[in-house]
């Protein structure tokens, strides 16, 4: 007979510790967050083969190449940091839930000064508001009671068999 490592009665319960399901509404917000981390990835691409098309056209190019490949790395490294807080969430850290605030605050503003430029040129762009609107919902969420649940409580620590 194999022995648990849970030993009954030590913590006050009569089993082992029970897990906890991830709210869907915050599966949704790691959904949300997964898909900027791949427009940020598309994005950072983007502006060096832009770069590089209009330095083989012989055209001025949108920034100086360095500059190109420091934002290009940056987005990449920011959608590293997304997808590992997105893998990372079940273990419910609370360090994840600051990157994920961080991130949709900077993903919301973003999408809302689009939004906002769109209506300045006079061609509102409603794609852009949506994302705006789902990027506040998810942030709402993160940073509101149900974020702060999931991302905070833990169960009990592991306990060890001594002999």
């Amino acid at each position: 007979m194999q022995s648990s490592p849970y030993q009954p009665g030590q913590d006050g319960r009569d089993g082992p510790p029970e897990k906890v399901r991830m709210p869907g509404v915050l599966i949704l917000v790691l959904v949300v967050v997964a898909a900027h981390a791949l427009g940020t990835v598309i994005g950072g691409w983007a502006i060096l083969e832009e770069n590089r098309s209009k330095q083989e056209h012989g055209q001025d190019l949108l920034m100086p190449m360095g500059l190109a490949w420091f934002v290009a790395l940056f987005s990449w490294g920011l959608a590293a940091l997304q997808v590992v807080c997105v893998v990372l969430a079940r273990k419910r850290r609370s360090w994840v839930r600051v990157v994920l605030i961080v991130c949709l605050s900077f993903a919301a503003f973003s999408t809302l000064i689009g939004f906002l430029g769109s209506l300045a040129s006079g061609a509102p762009n409603l794609a852009v508001f949506v994302i705006a609107g789902l990027d506040a919902a998810a942030l709402w969420t993160v940073c509101g009671e149900t974020g702060r649940h999931y991302f905070s409580v833990r169960g009990p620590a592991p306990t060890s068999v001594r002999g």
